[in-house]
């Protein structure tokens, strides 16, 4: 990932703002011609001629709603046709936080939309490719709320759950092939997302956030390591192992056949 040919494309969703513009730019610096997928057409022009003239390298932006069915199929085209795309990154993300009983219908559709049909739509749009070349990248963000739920979590963390059980159900999926799969589970993060969500950045907890930049830095070195499933926050890796080694446990305890033994009839 760090001397690509000149050709080679990085494909970034939500890269308007916050962590998708973070990985544009740290893309760029790694050789990656761009294209830049977001609404906000302003802002994704001054992105691209930011980093084109600070990288010299080429960023197309495309102004796309990944809520849209006729955009997203726009962005599924250029995935499974452009043979130069080598990365992509599934950055694009919405986060709508109250209690169920009193989010509006649009805000928990627009969620499932982004967070997931979005983000599992074009990546079976690139993966047929990137499987015939035998290589290829992708990254898709999900979030510290795929193992929690808070009382005006539900709808977030369940698509962030969501993009955890789908990435890791891919990774395996494609182990033994050339494509490589990284799940990054960011915690509190200094992005927009906060602004639009209902509870506003400047109500976080400052200790516990973290810059777009340190966040994507180390999602990068995680990457680099070998890692396919990524904490950028979480100091003591094991925690992570332990958790897996629990769940795996208590899979295999679910194969019983038969109700355990607390239900049986008297």
């Amino acid at each position: 990932m760090n001397s690509p040919s000149p050709k080679k494309v990085a494909l970034v969703t939500g890269a308007s703002s916050g962590i998708g513009a973070v990985y544009a730019d740290r893309l760029a610096a790694r050789g990656y011609d761009l294209i830049l997928v977001a609404r906000r057409a302003d802002r994704l022009e001054a992105l691209c001629a930011q980093v084109s003239k600070t990288h010299r390298v080429k960023a197309e932006p495309i102004m796309a709603d990944l809520t849209q069915d006729q955009d997203l199929a726009r962005i599924e085209t250029i995935l499974s046709t452009n043979g130069d795309v080598r990365v992509l990154v599934n950055n694009a993300g919405l986060a709508r936080l109250a209690p169920a009983a009193q989010m509006p219908a649009n805000d928990v559709a627009s969620q499932i939309a982004l967070n997931i049909t979005a983000l599992t739509r074009l990546t079976q749009a690139v993966v047929p490719a990137f499987v015939a070349r035998n290589q290829g990248l992708i990254i898709n963000i999900s979030s510290a709320l795929a193992i929690q739920s808070l009382p005006i979590s539900a709808t977030y963390s369940g698509t962030k759950a969501f993009v955890l059980q789908y990435t890791t159900g891919l990774q395996q999926e494609l182990a033994e092939t050339g494509v490589k799969v990284q799940l990054v589970l960011p915690a509190s993060t200094a992005t927009e997302i906060w602004d639009l969500s209902g509870v506003p950045l400047a109500a976080l907890n400052k200790e516990s956030l973290m810059t777009t930049e340190n966040m994507v830095d180390a999602a990068l070195a995680g990457f680099d390591q070998g890692e396919t499933i990524t904490w950028p926050s979480v100091a003591d890796a094991s925690l992570w192992e332990k958790y897996e080694v629990a769940r795996a446990n208590l899979f295999a305890n679910t194969q019983a056949g038969k109700p355990a033994p607390r239900y049986a009839i008297a």
